[in-house]
């Protein structure tokens, strides 16, 4: 496809990057700098201007793009640049919009200005937090088919009771209903089958239902009750959705932040939470205001370095009792953290947003009526987790599984049936019209369930 990003900061960075291999991309953003550094890394066009300019657009040739995305850090800019791209013959266009107070706005955003997406990156990371703290035994937590399957991220601590365990004798053994089908050791990631062993220090990712995860962390004795009390430091945008969402869980939240004008606002939009004013890297300021008898601590403040030091330093104080999830969106951080396996979780604003905007993009891929309704990329991206709804008319529906001639590197991870069933895949079942089926791979760029065969 052709498709032109307009706004060539993180986020437009970060989409280049997963799209350029499949597709022609061209880039606007006003900064020169901007330009030639996408334009050196990556093979793109470029345009240097307004991306809300109809002679900037028609520069890039915008009548012949089947996407725009606007990824401005002007929300009126990204509004405006689609309302123009509508105009000059782009079908879909998507939207970065922040400002809360165009929430309100967006359904007729949607139908007056042809909007196909909006999407509020500090929203959309807020809810994968909240959903992080239902289930703080995870690393990170992936839902499907409206939350009846869920995908959860956990690394194997040293000492751990699966250390030496073969798949086989894990399920065995456990005869709980999970399945480990992803696995990442090292620099490789695996889509293992049965004879499969598992190793101290690997990253495993398991699909199930809920209550069944739950047992399954309740068997390994690592299993943590949904946090009840939860300390945020940054008192940001994304703190605002966060702390609203999990208020309305029925949680305790405290917020802590520097700035007294922010405190006052946030204080003001969300009476019932705790907000003080202080500095979140006081350790001592921390004890006092309760970071040991937290549940979960979180690091969202707008600089990657602070949210590391501090969370850091909350998980040495708290020995692990406390869930400690942070924000960090350099990639270069990212990959630091990780190795250090100090923090429980790290959340990327930024790459939940390219998440979205890609799985919407594979969806628009899609020939056939077997829409893509979810993709989740896993280690790195080196691994996709796909929803795909399945229509009467599929192929491969009724054909028993052990029958299908599958790909390597590609493993059936769960079916949800129409009546919400849920069905951990094994060689007799079958695939029945009106299923959502989850598929996960590694090196393959699937549009269509049967691309899963040879």
């Amino acid at each position: 496809m052709n498709i032109i990003i307009v706004g060539a900061g993180k986020i437009g960075l970060t989409l280049t990057r997963q799209l350029i291999s499949q597709h022609r991309i061209t880039v606007i953003d006003q900064n020169a700098q901007l330009i030639d550094n996408i334009v050196n890394i990556y093979d793109v066009m470029a345009v240097c201007g307004n991306g809300a300019s109809y002679e900037v657009q028609t520069e890039a040739e915008a009548a012949k793009a089947d996407l725009l995305i606007a990824t401005a850090t002007s929300d009126e800019i990204n509004i405006l640049a689609c309302l123009v791209a509508k105009k000059l013959g782009v079908r879909h266009t998507i939207a970065r919009i922040r400002n809360p107070e165009y929430e309100k706005q967006l359904r007729f955003m949607r139908g007056e200005l042809g909007l196909s997406m909006a999407i509020n990156p500090e929203k959309v990371a807020a809810r994968e937090i909240a959903r992080i703290l239902r289930f703080p035994a995870a690393m990170k937590i992936e839902s499907f088919s409206k939350g009846r399957l869920e995908l959860v991220e956990y690394r194997l601590p040293e000492h751990s009771a699966l250390d030496g365990i073969s798949l086989l004798e894990l399920y065995r053994s456990t005869r709980i209903r999970v399945l480990v089908c992803a696995v990442a050791r090292k620099d490789q990631t695996i889509i293992p089958s049965g004879d499969f062993i598992l190793r101290t220090g690997d990253k495993i990712y398991l699909t199930s239902q809920p209550d069944q995860l739950a047992k399954f962390f309740q068997h390994l004795g690592v299993f943590r009750k949904k946090a009840s009390s939860v300390m945020i430091v940054g008192a940001s945008k994304m703190c605002y959705y966060l702390a609203e969402e999990l208020l309305r869980m029925g949680m305790s939240v405290k917020i802590i932040d520097q700035s007294e004008a922010r405190c006052m606002q946030i204080s003001e939009l969300l009476p019932k939470a705790l907000v003080i004013v202080g500095d979140g890297t006081d350790n001592e300021l921390l004890r006092e205001e309760g970071l040991l008898e937290t549940d979960a601590f979180v690091a969202i403040t707008g600089v990657d370095e602070a949210n590391i030091l501090m969370s850091m330093s909350a998980a040495r104080q708290s020995r692990g009792a406390c869930k400690v999830i942070a924000k960090i969106n350099r990639r270069s951080l990212v990959e630091l953290v990780s190795e250090e396996h100090n923090i429980d979780s790290i959340i990327s604003a930024r790459g939940v947003t390219a998440e979205l905007i890609v799985q919407y993009i594979r969806a628009m891929e899609s020939a056939s009526g077997m829409t893509i309704k979810t993709l989740h990329h896993l280690v790195d991206g080196a691994v996709e987790a796909l929803e795909f709804s399945i229509p009467p008319e599929a192929p491969l529906v009724g054909v028993p599984l052990k029958d299908l001639k599958m790909k390597s590197g590609v493993l059936l991870a769960g079916i949800v049936r129409a009546n919400g069933q849920i069905v951990i895949p094994s060689g007799g079942d079958a695939i029945q019209p009106g299923d959502d089926v989850i598929a996960v791979t590694s090196g393959l760029h699937l549009q269509e369930i049967q691309d899963l065969l040879k």
